[in-house]
């Protein structure tokens, strides 16, 4: 019979004590390796300067995630290596010079938590009222990068995004998806006395069924955004809001209910934009996407014959939505993401044969897919 190691008998306090002395020394060595990470980033930086190259590649930096998840053997499970080295990066990137990033704000909105997700928190952010000024911010170059939502997994698109995507000289350079809990929050600890409840027309719509069963009588009052009903909440005792946990500790407020949106898996995808000549293009990474807007002539079977070349190059659609084209004619635009990079041949001959079915042709980006 194989003989067992006997368990450790000393006191819990002093293996502990151990562990403990043991865990920072590897904090010591790790703190020493990311300091020679930021001095090797900082050389690249000053390589950079050379030819004026980019300071953030959003290709280079998923590869980088990519090749670490392969290469961990674990306990960390492979989900949790994409939020530490974005926030790894985002500290080294920083040194360079710091991103001014757009969103819509106030502070505590998901589209800010979003924009962290990506680009890490060493970032300068630039809260926006509305849509319509992230895309204004962006274009104008008050902002670096701007990050929008575009759909929702309960409620279907963001249309005012769609539309702006459309009319506005910029390009798709990233995503980012987050699982959206909205919360019920006020300003007192209790839900008696509530009369309005306050967040973004998407959120009130993804919390319908709840409203209605638990507050019937509450007026549903559509705002800017879901951190602006907080804002609004912490003014008044009379208001709730649906918004997040961060909005409730920016504006002091109690998370009467958590999780009050009908689907549990509700989750909001968002694309990051830049101006076009921002960065070069995104070099394949292997899990790439690449979006389009394109309209067809009014005749039959027009529509079929636009996706006969990605069938034919085995080209896969992950989304296909429609959108008035707003010239008053009853005309539409589609909205397209193919799986794949231009720089595949099969990608580029479907692309090449689609644009020529199509009277209107617009590449929105090719980028990497959300990498958490």
């Amino acid at each position: 019979m194989a003989d067992h190691p006997s368990p450790d008998q000393r006191p819990v306090e002093e293996q502990l004590g151990e562990l403990r002395t043991r865990i920072d020394a590897v904090d010591q060595q790790l703190l020493q390796l990311l300091n020679q990470r930021a001095q090797l980033a900082q050389a690249v930086g000053e390589v950079k300067k050379i030819d004026s190259s980019p300071v953030f590649r959003p290709d280079r930096e998923a590869q980088v995630i990519d090749k670490l998840k392969n290469l961990n053997p674990g306990p960390i499970q492979a989900d949790s290596i994409a939020p530490i080295w974005r926030e790894i990066m985002s500290a080294c990137r920083s040194l360079e010079a710091k991103l001014k990033v757009a969103f819509l704000g106030p502070i505590g909105t998901f589209s800010e938590q979003a924009a962290l997700d990506y680009f890490g928190s060493s970032i300068d952010a630039l809260p926006c009222p509305s849509i319509d000024e992230v895309f204004r911010a962006t274009v104008a170059g008050s902002a670096d990068f701007g990050v929008v939502p575009v759909e929702n997994s309960t409620e279907g698109v963001v249309a005012r995004s769609l539309d702006l995507l459309l009319q506005s000289p910029v390009t798709i350079i990233g995503e980012t998806s987050l699982l959206v809990s909205h919360n019920l929050l006020r300003k007192e600890p209790l839900r008696a006395g509530i009369k309005v409840v306050c967040a973004h027309p998407q959120a009130l719509a993804q919390c319908q069924g709840w409203l209605s069963q638990n507050l019937p009588d509450a007026e549903r009052r559509p705002v800017s955004s879901n951190a602006e009903g907080a804002r609004l909440a912490g003014k008044d005792a009379s208001i709730a809001a649906l918004a997040s946990t961060r909005a409730a500790s920016r504006y002091g407020l109690h998370v009467l209910q958590a999780g009050v949106q009908d689907d549990a898996h509700n989750r909001t995808r968002f694309v990051i934009i830049s101006q076009p000549e921002a960065l070069p293009a995104s070099a394949p990474t292997g899990h790439d996407c690449t979006s389009l807007i394109v309209s067809v002539d009014n005749r039959p079977g027009a529509v079929h014959d636009m996706l006969v070349p990605l069938k034919h190059h085995g080209v896969s659609m992950t989304r296909f939505e429609s959108r008035p084209a707003r010239s008053g004619q009853w005309e539409y635009v589609f909205y397209m993401d193919l799986a794949g990079h231009p720089a595949q041949d099969n990608v580029a001959a479907a692309m090449s044969e689609l644009r020529a079915q199509c009277s209107f042709f617009k590449v929105l980006g090719t980028y990497p897919l959300d990498v958490h």
